[in-house]
């Protein structure tokens, strides 16, 4: 037995040696930011950079690697690899890149459909650094309002109103004005929130590591003993929150946030949410100029390497040689196939989409494939609501910050009531709902719209809802699915104004939903969902997490984004890093963190920070 631990023991000091010093190509190596250039606010010369339409002609020869969808953990790796000067090509289904990222417009109302606000941006944290460098430089960050977030609880006649600021000690300082006597619940609950956070190395270490160690890691047990994530990852946070108060409007506010991946309460693993809490201590940020500034300064980079990164490009399959190996995609164009060949092809479409429709059945039947998506289950349903609005944010009283707005504190019961609910009935009662004003956040809004506002609401719903239309036309549904639509507009505008005093029926210029199947025609979300994969207490068991990695069991077949790591901007992009660091046989997530000490050293303004 001695002679097994100290062979296990040899092989992990081995692997963290390697883990800590790679050997690949490392594309943080260089400071890559350049001086800012002139804004561009053009529709038509961004177009030319985020519509560029498939054709085969504009395929590149000898390509080192295709990645199927644009969005963030595609066209993110897609940047980390041309930097070490591979080749890449991007194919997305939709009319233009940037998958969750990407805006649109309506009667002259440009729309945010992912990006609402993203934390950890501070100019010396590794995260704002690795941005910077995936985008030259280019891409600008706005801070939100402190408080940067407003929950909101009960009806009309008993509204309870909760700011959330953002600051090394003042989260906690304001909570506790609002919460006198609460000291040590809040306290507390800062300390877990955090601890989880500084436990989340071994999560992308599962990923990357070779799989003996992972699962030695797994199935000793150690897994939760060296990391606190995974040691709350079982614990639900309605279990943890009860724990720490009786307060019920305290608890609401320490759970509010859970829209942000997508599960209540009691089914959300308490490991999950304290990452979320963490991610925002630090403040809040939106990106200047709209969301679609984030795919249109990664595009340039790709291509300077000999990539390119096309839309109206839906890959049907996966193209396997006899071996087994992915060898590249088949692209519809029109109703015959295109073939691409690359010596790997890597997934940013999600785990079902992958294994579940890009596969060949024999191939989607292997026991290890099998196994993969027999472990997670599809998220929930999005539902968004998008108004165009006559006036500006201060005619309004817009302020570059969101609401979380519930119709009472007691989110599982409410939750459960109006999923299980008909659907009728449901679209007069939605429990929660985001709203944000993207036009409110961007300072160069004013100058593109002037005298106009945009609002966003964002909410769930259940996919089986509309799932009967999901066939029809997307510009043309049927009747009966219009008037299910409309009628969780009118409830969810309601509240709105009811919030928003200032926001009136007749400044309503423009008004729109999204429902899940509208998620699935766009996004190619397979259950409409707008988190990926579940994020559910399942999805965070060290066993999970060894399984679904970067590597598929199909050699040269890769998966990056939010359902290999963790959903959201962030979350993507660490799927993203974690791929990398698998093709590139170096650690990318350290090499984020040097970057950042380099930047801070060579920075005399930070050294103190």
């Amino acid at each position: 037995m001695l002679i097994v631990v100290g062979i296990i023991s040899f092989a992990f000091v081995i692997f963290i040696l390697k883990y800590v010093f790679s050997s690949g190509p490392n594309p943080f190596e260089k400071d890559t930011r350049e001086p800012l250039k002139k804004m561009v606010h053009d529709r038509k010369q961004k177009n030319k950079v985020l519509k560029q339409g498939f054709l085969a002609s504009r395929v590149p020869e000898n390509l080192d690697a295709i990645i199927i969808g644009s969005g963030i953990g595609g066209l993110g790796l897609g940047v980390l690899l041309a930097k070490v000067g591979k080749k890449v090509l991007v194919l997305e289904q939709h009319d233009r890149a940037g998958g969750c990222c990407h805006t649109f417009t309506e009667k002259g109302f440009e729309f945010d459909v992912g990006i609402h606000y993203i934390g950890e941006l501070l100019e010396h944290k590794p995260f704002r650094c690795m941005l910077d460098s995936m985008t030259n430089g280019q891409l600008q960050w706005e801070p939100l309002e402190n408080p940067f977030d407003h929950v909101v609880l009960g009806p009309p006649e008993n509204r309870r109103k909760y700011p959330i600021y953002s600051g090394r000690t003042r989260f906690q300082e304001e909570l506790k004005k609002c919460f006198p006597g609460e000291e040590k619940a809040i306290d507390e609950y800062v300390r877990l929130a955090k601890k989880v956070h500084r436990g989340i190395w071994l999560l992308a270490m599962l990923k990357t590591c070779p799989v003996p160690l992972a699962k030695f890691l797994v199935y000793t047990g150690l897994a939760q003993r060296l990391s606190f994530f995974f040691k709350m990852a079982p614990r639900s946070l309605t279990e943890v929150v009860n724990g720490l108060t009786d307060n019920k409007d305290l608890r609401a506010v320490f759970s509010y946030i859970f829209g942000t991946y997508g599960n209540v309460p009691k089914d959300a693993s308490f490991a999950m949410h304290g990452l979320l809490v963490s991610h925002y201590l630090n403040g809040a940020w939106y990106p200047k100029g709209g969301a679609s500034e984030i795919a249109y300064h990664m595009i340039p980079i790709i291509e300077k390497a000999g990539g390119a990164v096309l839309v109206r490009a839906p890959v049907n399959r996966i193209l396997f040689n006899d071996s087994k190996e992915a060898t590249g995609v088949s692209v519809m164009k029109g109703q015959e196939e295109v073939h691409i060949h690359a010596p790997m092809v890597i997934s940013n479409a999600g785990i079902f989409n992958t294994y579940q429709k890009l596969l060949p059945k024999e191939l989607q039947a292997m026991p290890a494939i099998q196994k993969q998506t027999s472990m997670m289950k599809n998220g929930e349903g999005g539902l968004s609501l998008f108004l165009g609005l006559n006036g500006t944010k201060e005619e309004l009283g817009l302020k570059a910050d969101n609401y979380w707005i519930f119709a009472e504190n007691n989110f599982d019961e409410l939750v459960e009531k109006y999923s299980n609910g008909k659907r009728e009935e449901s679209a007069h009662k939605v429990p929660l709902l985001f709203v944000a004003s993207p036009s409110a956040k961007d300072p160069t809004w004013e100058e593109r719209s002037p005298g106009k506002s945009t609002v966003s609401l964002v909410s769930f719903a259940n996919y089986e809802w509309f799932e009967e239309w999901k066939d029809d036309k997307v510009s043309n549904r049927s009747p009966e699915y219009k008037e299910l639509k409309q009628a969780f507009i009118d409830s969810i505008l309601e509240v709105l104004l009811d919030v928003f005093p200032k926001i009136t029926r007749d400044k309503v210029e423009f008004i729109d939903a999204g429902t899940p199947i509208t998620n699935t025609h766009y996004i190619g979300a397979p259950k409409g969902e707008i988190y990926g994969a579940d994020h559910g207490i399942a999805r965070f068991t060290p066993e999970l997490n060894a399984t679904v990695r970067p590597q598929t069991p199909l050699k040269n077949l890769y998966l990056t984004g939010q359902d290999v790591f963790l959903c959201g901007f962030a979350g993507a992009l660490a799927g993203a890093l974690s791929c990398g660091s698998v093709i590139l046989n170096r650690n990318l997530h350290l090499d984020a963190i040097a970057l950042a000490k380099k930047i801070r050293f060579m920075n005399p303004k930070l050294k103190g920070e």
